[in-house]
């Protein structure tokens, strides 16, 4: 493409990302809890703890446990009503089942059928 072209890309621009670190198992019901307060989906990413609290001996041996990542993109608007039900359904409540956050995030492209919904658009140079 040329310099100086404009091109069109749909770009959101009002996302949040929520990251929950969970026990390994734990992922799939975190993302249906999530779906059912309006979710479209989730990212699970197998992980392992690192931290201070994470390592353990079998026989002398280290062990860290295995976690599983949840990674949500969803609009602002729909944050706090996800988390909470995360939050259940990890049963994060309960010491030691997890952590989770949240991300701004200042664009997201890729997902065209959900940005053309919303009348999204941005122009960017080529």
């Amino acid at each position: 493409m040329e310099k100086g072209v404009k091109k069109k890309m749909l770009v959101g621009k009002e996302h949040k990302l929520i990251v929950i670190i969970i026990k390994k198992g734990w992922a799939e019901r975190v993302v249906t809890g999530a779906q059912k307060a309006g979710a479209r989906g989730g990212t699970i990413i197998c992980a392992r703890g690192i931290g201070v609290h994470e390592t353990k001996r079998l026989l002398g041996i280290m062990i860290e446990p295995e976690k599983e990542m949840v990674l949500i993109l969803t609009h602002k608007d729909k944050t706090k009503k996800i988390l909470q039900a995360v939050v259940t359904a990890g049963k994060m409540e309960q010491p030691g089942t997890g952590i989770g956050f949240v991300l701004d995030v200042e664009a997201v492209v890729g997902i065209v059928h959900l940005l053309e919904q919303m009348g999204v658009e941005y122009e960017v140079d080529g």
